[in-house]
């Protein structure tokens, strides 16, 4: 079983940047594609970006040019960093580990951290 814990969201103005961590409890974070999503209030949960284990990336097409995605395998960490925030980024922030050979193997969601961004 692997824990993810979120961590960084909050309330910030339009234009502004946050930086959300996730820390997950495992020694084999290595062997897991990481992703960040989110869920606004009476919308589907959708894809931010994901890392995988060799480092590509990818992002939703309200993260280009915005949001970066990296992970830091030695502190078993994976952060998502926000720029230009609009008022429609408003949502929970969920983490995901996702095994890299299936997700059989292991697929797994944070709580979420709540990010709000307003005047």
């Amino acid at each position: 079983q692997v824990q993810l814990v979120e961590s960084g969201g909050g309330l910030v103005q339009p234009g502004g940047s946050l930086r959300l961590s996730c820390a997950a409890s495992t020694s084999i974070f290595g062997f897991y594609n990481m992703g960040w999503y989110r869920q606004a209030p009476g919308k589907q949960r959708e894809l931010v970006a994901t890392i995988t284990t060799r480092g590509n990336t990818n992002y939703g097409d309200s993260a280009k040019g915005r949001f970066t995605i990296s992970r830091d395998n030695a502190k078993n960490t994976v952060y998502l960093q926000m720029n230009s925030l609009k008022p429609e980024d408003t949502a929970v922030y969920l983490c995901n580990a996702k095994h890299e050979m299936s997700s059989r193997f292991g697929d797994y969601w944070g709580q979420g951290t709540q990010v709000t961004v307003s005047s």
